[in-house]
């Protein structure tokens, strides 16, 4: 038995009932992201522009037989890559996080906890093993070499987010990890051969209770049969898991666009509290003539997503935010559903976040915009905002990994 699944091994994972904490929005009841008849999801806000998968793909390949399109240059180097170190123990004095690429990040919290989001482990993000936007940065280290994964979230079904054969080697190698996705997502992992998962729709939370499991000579006796409503113990890690919303779509196929929500995710452990924004776009943009500010005074009125006020405002400040700043280029396709620099930085005002982490970005190239650009235009923003402060919203390595007090 690997170290990393003995790890994992340790402790059992108790999942709460479903439950709405807090304050939410008063229209919460009305599901507006609902699709009428119960069938999808929508985003139900201004700030969204709908575009089907054949225009999307019909205008990239237009921009590129005409000539106006930027093929970004993946030549090395581009975004450093290093090994990354992971505690090696669950004694963690402070919150901790590393980049592992896109938008996979490795949360250690105080107290014990250890969530990965979104992981990719693959070559190419694509339902082929030989077609699709294959890596320009490596993979900082292999799924084995990650001692302990006590929950997997899930922001959405792209294959960007959402790998087969990488959250079935983590089931494989973490036996008792609990999978969270966003609503109708679950039916995906069962059929997977995945069954330690829980689906939430927006606003909804679950109290999570990892018990530590006992074991005679080395041996893992099983997940322990705890009522979720029992007395804690000093050994148990705690947590509460909450889905909240953010513009995106998502889809596995040209033909199930919407069928499964998409979200961002509050998680609160060891007296701190993660926001990951998932993968998410702002305000859609029109095209705009070359050159022209789109957050010039001309386009001053267009409607931005009011989700993230509403998140900063129920559920804020968070200690850090996981903030997507890449795969927005050309705007006026990719806005609605892809931040730019700018747009994160709002982001990251509007939910409240103490510090923050970029993502979606240095691995895949998925849009236009060169591949060392989002850090570049992460600096302009924030200098725009009026936030001089060195590393209140930063990037890193791939494989680096940051502490937070």
């Amino acid at each position: 038995m690997s170290s990393a699944s003995t790890s994992a091994a340790l402790y059992a994972t108790v999942v709460s009932a479903s439950q709405i904490t807090g304050a939410v929005p008063e229209d919460v009841q009305d599901k507006a992201h609902h699709a009428k008849g119960g069938k999808g999801f929508l985003n139900p806000w201004p700030s969204w522009q709908d575009m089907s998968a054949f225009s999307i793909i019909r205008a990239m390949a237009w921009r590129r037989i005409s000539g106006s399109s930027n093929v970004p240059d993946t030549t090395p180097p581009t975004v450093p890559v290093q090994k990354p170190s992971f505690l090696p123990s669950r004694e963690t004095p402070e919150l901790r996080a590393t980049w592992l690429g896109h938008a996979c990040y490795y949360v250690e919290f105080p107290g014990g906890l250890r969530v990965l989001f979104d992981p990719v482990f693959e070559p190419r993000c694509s339902p082929f093993s030989f077609l699709g936007p294959k890596r320009f940065t490596d993979v900082p280290c292999p799924i084995e070499d990650i001692p302990a994964i006590d929950l997997v979230v899930i922001s959405h079904a792209h294959y960007d987010h959402l790998s087969h054969p990488t959250v079935t080697k983590i089931k494989q190698l973490h036996p008792n990890v609990h999978f969270f996705a966003p609503l109708g997502n679950k039916k995906w992992f069962v059929d997977s051969g995945i069954h330690n998962v829980t689906e939430l729709d927006w606003w909804e939370a679950k109290d999570v209770r990892l018990s530590k499991v006992d074991t005679k000579g080395g041996q893992n006796n099983g997940p322990e049969v705890v009522d979720a409503g029992s007395q804690s113990t000093a050994s148990d890690i705690s947590a509460t898991v909450e889905c909240l919303p953010c513009q995106h779509i998502a889809a596995r196929t040209l033909f199930d666009k919407a069928h499964t929500l998409w979200s961002s995710w509050s998680i609160t452990s060891g007296g701190k509290t993660v926001w990951f924004a998932g993968d998410t776009g702002y305000r859609a943009v029109p095209e705009v003539p070359k050159g022209e500010d789109d957050y010039g005074a001309k386009y001053a009125e267009l409607p931005h997503c009011p989700a993230f006020k509403q998140i900063g405002d129920l559920r804020g400040p968070f200690d850090l935010g996981l903030i997507p700043i890449g795969a927005y280029e050309p705007r006026f396709i990719m806005s609605s559903m892809h931040a730019n620099p700018f747009d994160s930085v709002n982001i990251f005002k509007d939910t409240r976040c103490k510090r923050a982490l970029g993502m979606h970005w240095g691995t895949w190239v998925l849009t236009e915009e060169d591949v060392l650009e989002p850090p570049k235009k992460l600096k302009e923003a924030l200098s725009s905002s009026g936030i001089s402060e060195e590393g209140v919203f930063d990037v890193c390595a791939i494989g680096e990994s940051r502490e937070f007090a």
